[in-house]
């Protein structure tokens, strides 16, 4: 597919010096052909101009952080001009060695911390093009019920094809919880499966190399003896590459499941059904995988109690349908909460960008869900939040008669109404307000309408 023309411009001394003229002859991969290939097939895959500057945009445009050599995106391209030969013999003749990560933790939505490895930004390069290679090999492996970090697959599909088991008849679930599951990934396993696929010692040697470069707690170095570090663009692939032999397990027991990453929940017709395949699973994990049931987190639940994706499961006369779980109500409102605070010291517009951000995204997420009543009560209560952030920002009484005859009091209603001895919140909910701050003049100002902006979605 050709770039557009600014791209072409941008990068054109980056495109023209990557082609490594003694690879030649890469076959592409089309539909049908042999997933096993040896020789130097992956290798000049990899290190393909094509691919490699795919690669590169890719990068860019996922931008992130630096790694610990401190290497930014924007630093990519110079770096890459002044020594791609020099990485693409490294690469070639296997002397290339992978940079420990950088490790960081991040807060979890329920709490708890976790960890993520950042790359640099000339590994996650190089992983990228490793990357863009196995995944056409892997997309006709993988199991049709996994859905995470998959091209052309989403959330979303995984939760329509959790209310597609419901709708079979298989009202439990046994929702499956995996302890650390990127930190514990057996390396000599993960390198055997995809042996199996892959025979080609060149890049298997180098995917050995990612895996086990270790990384940077602070000054600390740490060595990975196991796990596959979130953060790198190799490690969702290489995540799934482990869990399709539990994939394929389950599917040779004939069990209805869907896994995106490590959440997974498999249907069954019955608790009792679900306690003797929990039994069953939890033992080839353990034993066949080396990985670890979370027992206080993993359960049998019925499948309008689950939690999945941030969604969980309504019935009617119709049948199953998602919707979200109390914690991601009770999580956006919170993030609200926070952005409409009154002593932010900052502007309504900007406010009102915030959350118009926000919101969106949120919107977009959950919309395939059942939530209209919780949208109009949002939206109801997140006026009131605006109308309070607007009030607390007219500090005296001065600022409010004239605000307030701006927007259509008398001067004695005005005076009155800016005198009021109510707290913030109770003014908000006040019929002076609520005349003054219409509705329509909130949304005027950029305030979202968060009904609207939901019938749009679901309409789309």
């Amino acid at each position: 597919m050709r770039q557009p023309q600014k791209t072409e411009q941008a990068d054109r001394q980056w495109r023209t010096g990557l082609e490594d003229q003694r690879q030649t002859g890469a076959r592409s991969m089309v539909s049908g052909e042999n997933n096993m290939m040896g020789g130097t097939k992956f290798q000049s895959r990899v290190l393909d101009r094509n691919n490699l500057n795919q690669a590169y945009l890719r990068v860019v445009r996922n931008k992130g952080a630096a790694g610990v050599d401190g290497m930014t995106v924007d630093d990519l391209l110079p770096f890459l001009r002044k020594h791609r030969e020099e990485l693409l013999e490294r690469l070639a003749d296997g002397t290339y060695k992978p940079t420990p990560v950088k490790r960081v933790e991040i807060p979890k939505p329920n709490g708890g911390m976790r960890k993520l490895g950042i790359p640099t930004v000339t590994d996650r390069f190089v992983q990228q093009s490793v990357a863009q290679v196995l995944s056409p090999v892997y997309e006709q492996i993988f199991s049709n019920n996994s859905f995470g970090f998959r091209p052309k697959r989403s959330a979303h599909d995984a939760v329509k094809r959790a209310v597609a088991f419901y709708n079979e008849g298989y009202h439990y679930v046994i929702d499956l919880d995996l302890k650390a599951y990127f930190d514990t990934v057996n390396h000599d396993m993960l390198i055997k499966f995809l042996e199996r696929d892959v025979n080609d010692h060149w890049l298997l040697r180098l995917i050995r190399q990612f895996l086990t470069s270790g990384t940077m707690n602070g000054k600390m170095f740490e060595r990975s003896e196991k796990g596959t570090p979130q953060g790198g663009p190799i490690s969702p692939l290489l995540a799934n590459i482990y869990l399709n032999e539990f994939d394929q397990e389950l599917t040779k027991r004939g069990h209805r499941f869907v896994r995106y990453a490590d959440d997974c929940n498999i249907f069954v017709k019955s608790r009792r059904a679900g306690e003797r395949v929990l039994a069953s699973v939890t033992r080839f994990l353990e034993k066949e995988l080396k990985l670890t049931v979370n027992q206080e987190k993993t359960k049998v639940v019925l499948a309008v109690r689950m939690k999945f994706l941030g969604f969980t499961l309504g019935v009617n006369r119709h049948g199953a349908y998602p919707y979200p779980v109390r914690q991601s109500k009770d999580r956006v409102k919170q993030a609200l909460k926070q952005i409409t605070k009154r002593n932010r010291g900052t502007s309504v517009k900007a406010i009102l960008t915030e959350i118009r951000l926000k919101m969106r995204g949120w919107l977009q997420y959950y919309g395939i869900g059942s939530m209209k009543g919780f949208v109009r009560q949002l939206d109801a209560w997140l006026r009131s939040r605006i109308r309070q952030f607007i009030w607390k920002q007219w500090k005296k009484v001065k600022t409010r008669v004239t605000q307030l005859k701006q927007l259509g009091l008398t001067a004695e209603q005005a005076y009155t109404a800016a005198n009021t001895r109510k707290g913030t919140w109770r003014t908000a909910h006040s019929k002076t307000l609520a005349y003054t701050l219409t509705n329509e003049k909130l949304e005027r100002l950029g305030l979202i309408n968060l009904t609207k902006t939901l019938q749009l979605i679901q309409s789309a």
